[in-house]
């Protein structure tokens, strides 16, 4: 039988879970175990499966069964004394402490009969609690420094975690590729953009990415908490940093493109009312469906010279009736002229019916003119 040494860190797979045991392969005819309880998430669902590769360190042996886990927990700890705790401080093997209390610079930490001391720089990562709410409780470590026969104890909740988050992220790289698509939740709204969790991996969702169509406020169409779906578009993973890592993502991929076929529904000379969507200095951005703007030229702007202000001149959100010029499909750019309104043309066409009735002919203007 392969002899371990109390702290010694494997690689394994998963062969069978029992209802309180994992059962893991050792090439052996002993059998290697992890208790079950290490693998459950806090709604107690098991987040391994059969044939999951696992890191797990050898704790103990009993006849023909070995044992191990994930973390050290306190009772181990007590029951193996200061043997495991040198082997977990020489493999990395995180061990579990309760801390008592604040002594100068950090806490003290008991780690089943000795005690220990972490920094207060070392205790949490991304979301540090005040140093009173980690006083009585239970939290995991990594042993930086143990001298002096276990005399001297020096642990590290911050380094766990950290390396914690490194395994996800590097799992998660291989999960999150470019140009697939995954469920995600907004977790913070912020004026370029939204934050997304995708597997526990915070995605940034730009607010040009967001729609086909503008937005200008996030708040407007997203929520905290909001389901949604979501294409990753880039990915920058950091091996050496892994929590540096970025990934990117679209919800305006999975949308159908509206500038899809149209040409063809807005061929030139075509009247659309529309509403101004933008105005820049060289022209109107005029909204004339869901997700397409074109432009109106200032040049094509009566009475508007190219010293005009025309923010001050036209506002956002106001009517403005435009002809079709030109399209360019390919480019997604569409000319626009300015057109008289739909109104105009109802009257001006009323008109000419009351003048055609009364003349008995089409509306001739000398014609009226020499009548009065």
């Amino acid at each position: 039988m392969k002899g371990f040494q109390i702290g010694e860190e494997i690689e394994t797979t998963v062969v069978q879970i029992s209802n309180d045991t994992v059962f893991i392969d050792l090439g052996l005819k002993s059998e290697g175990f992890v208790d079950k309880s290490e693998f459950l998430d806090k709604d107690g669902n098991i987040t391994i499966k059969e044939g999951d590769k696992i890191k797990v360190y050898f704790v103990s042996s009993n006849r023909d069964e070995l044992h191990f886990t994930t973390r050290l927990s306190a009772d181990k700890a007590a029951a193996a004394g200061l043997e495991i705790l040198e082997n977990a401080y020489k493999s990395g093997l995180p061990v579990e402490g309760k801390v008592e209390g604040e002594i100068k610079g950090g806490f003290e930490v008991k780690l089943g009969a000795a005690r220990a001391f972490c920094p207060y720089s070392q205790m949490g990562y991304k979301n540090r609690g005040e140093p009173s709410s980690y006083i009585g409780k239970n939290v995991s470590f990594i042993i930086t420094e143990y001298k002096n026969e276990g005399k001297n104890i020096i642990v590290s909740n911050r380094k766990l975690l950290e390396n914690e988050e490194a395994q996800k992220i590097t799992s998660l790289s291989k999960e999150l590729e470019v140009g697939k698509t995954f469920p995600a939740t907004v977790v913070s709204l912020q004026s370029y953009g939204a934050f997304v969790d995708i597997n526990g991996f915070q995605a940034l969702l730009p607010i040009s990415e967001i729609s086909h169509e503008r937005v200008s406020d996030v708040a407007s169409v997203l929520s905290v908490g909001q389901k949604i779906e979501v294409k990753i578009i880039k990915a920058e993973w950091n091996d050496e940093r892994p929590d540096r890592s970025k990934v990117s993502v679209s919800t305006k991929e999975l949308e159908a493109d509206p500038w899809d076929g149209v040409a063809e529904r807005f061929p030139a000379g075509t009247k659309i009312s529309g509403s101004v969507a933008r105005v820049a200095p060289f022209g109107l951005f005029i909204s004339i469906a869901k997700g397409i703007d074109g432009l109106v030229h200032i040049s094509a702007l009566s009475g508007v010279t190219a010293n005009s202000n025309l923010k001050k001149m036209f506002k956002v959100g106001e009517a403005f009736d435009v002809v079709v010029d030109s399209v360019d499909e390919d480019e997604k750019r569409i000319s626009l002229l300015p057109a008289t309104s739909e109104k105009q043309d109802d009257d001006a066409s009323e008109f000419l019916s009351k003048q055609k009735a009364d003349d008995g002919d089409t509306y001739n203007p000398f014609a009226a003119l020499l009548k009065k």
